[in-house]
């Protein structure tokens, strides 16, 4: 995908008004600014940030169409992919959880640079974030599934979607989780690349004793 061919993408999936454009383009401006001092994104992906990034993050709120309303929690949210292109798109209160004190500041100064007032930031570990019942969980490049589903299961409920997107070992990483976890799991092909996918799940509870028995 070109970034033309993001930028026409998003287009033609969201109702785009001026003013999300602008924060989508502010955003852009900012990451790439501050990747400048600290390794928030690739450098081989910087030429290509609407696609690899922005369009890549954004394809999740189409995923997350059937949750139920709540919040959104993004785990691990470094740069603010995907949570911060969901909180500009999207209308749910979004909440970046992050344990590294610099992004954590990059994660802010962007929330007060867009106005972003459904977006705030949890500064800490996943384990630490008080127990809710999220609407949905996103991931990205946060931690291996069984990990990711153990550190965050006490954010959700049965009714929680969650959208992941693990590249290429998606399916591999959904085969390691099974012998602990049990829900409703499926895997969605990215737009982005067709090589790498997106888990998406409901009903992820931990596999009793009992049942492994």
């Amino acid at each position: 995908m070109t970034e033309d061919e993001a930028r026409a993408w998003l287009r033609a999936q969201f109702s785009v008004p001026r003013e999300t454009w602008d924060r989508l383009e502010r955003y852009v401006a900012l990451l790439l600014h501050a990747a400048e001092e600290q390794n928030l994104i690739a450098e081989s992906t910087k030429a290509h940030i609407w696609a690899r990034h922005i369009v890549d993050s954004a394809q999740l709120l189409l995923l997350a169409e059937e949750a139920g309303e709540g919040g959104w929690v993004d785990l691990g949210s470094g740069a603010g992919l995907p949570g911060m292109v969901i909180a500009c798109l999207g209308e749910r209160s979004v909440l970046m959880v992050e344990s590294r004190r610099k992004r954590i500041g990059f994660l802010e100064e962007v929330i007060g640079e867009l106005d972003l007032r459904n977006a705030s930031v949890f500064g800490g570990r996943v384990e630490v974030v008080p127990p809710q019942a999220a609407a949905v969980i996103s991931a990205r490049a946060y931690a291996p599934l069984p990990r990711l589903l153990e550190s965050a299961v006490h954010i959700g409920d049965k009714n929680t979607l969650w959208v992941l997107p693990k590249g290429r070992n998606a399916e591999i990483e959904l085969e390691t989780a099974r012998p602990a976890w049990q829900g409703a799991f499926h895997v969605e092909r990215s737009v982005t690349d067709v090589e790498s996918a997106i888990i998406v799940a409901r009903g992820v509870e931990p596999v009793t004793r009992r049942a492994r028995a």
